[in-house]
């Protein structure tokens, strides 16, 4: 299939950036509705499901029809995110909730603002793209900003610790096979990465700024939004039980 990118701020990439202004307001106001509820609603677990549902068969035909080592792995931070935004939407627990929070609205959303895609329509990469991003994003606007299910500190260090395996993983598989997942060998074309320097000094200033971004992220959350805050906090994790399991307050 004949390839061309996605221009940037093209029309192809204006018509999805509209959808996802929309759908992002619409997760504010349905999360704020949803929010007395305190445990996962009908609707949430439906928008779990519907995730992996929109996403996997994409990948999956890209898979197998258009095979690239270089860019068809599922081994970007989005591909992971979704299946961390569908865990948290289906449990509302706290880890995940943290993970799609963070990877959502600060590298997630990168990808939405400054697409790196080599595929424009109808190419089903250009579409498996989209649905990744913006149910991803959209799932933390809902879970943070809509239910006000903030994270901890102990969540924002979890994802830390998460997050640098992941890149240390991915450094080693683009080093044996020669790819660039996650960027980390060398920046995209037109992105906010060019503002910072050359590798491999980029990938350490862009680790220490996420990192500060984070903390930044959640000192705002848990006291901007931080009314929802005990939500998360009343989901008690296994290890806070005296007698083991887990329960909603």
């Amino acid at each position: 299939m004949h390839r061309r990118p996605v221009i940037q701020y093209g029309p192809t990439h204006l018509a999805p950036l509209a959808v996802f202004l929309v759908g992002a307001v619409a997760a504010v106001v349905l999360g704020r509705r949803h929010a007395s509820r305190g445990r996962p609603t009908r609707f949430s677990r439906t928008c779990a499901v519907l995730v992996p549902v929109a996403t996997v068969p994409l990948q999956v035909v890209d898979l197998l029809v258009n095979f690239d080592l270089r860019v068809t792995l599922p081994l970007h931070l989005c591909d992971l995110a979704w299946v961390a935004a569908t865990w948290a939407l289906w449990s509302h627990r706290p880890f995940p909730v943290a993970l799609t929070f963070f990877w959502g609205l600060t590298l997630t959303i990168q990808g939405i603002v400054t697409p790196s895609l080599n595929e424009d329509l109808p190419h089903p990469r250009y579409f498996a793209f989209w649905a990744l991003h913006l149910l991803i994003v959209w799932a933390a606007v809902y879970l943070v900003v809509g239910l006000r299910l903030v994270p901890r500190w102990r969540d924002y260090r979890a994802v830390v610790l998460t997050t640098l395996v992941w890149a240390a993983a991915t450094y080693v598989f683009n080093v044996v096979a020669d790819t660039n997942y996650g960027y980390l060998m060398r920046k995209p074309g037109r992105s906010i990465l060019d503002l910072l320097g050359p590798w491999p000094w980029y990938v350490v200033e862009e680790i220490l700024i996420v990192l500060a971004v984070w903390a930044l992220m959640t000192l705002a959350a848990r006291r901007w939004i931080g009314s929802g805050a005990h939500r998360v906090e009343a989901a008690v994790d296994v290890d806070d039980l005296p007698g083991g399991g887990r329960e909603q307050v």
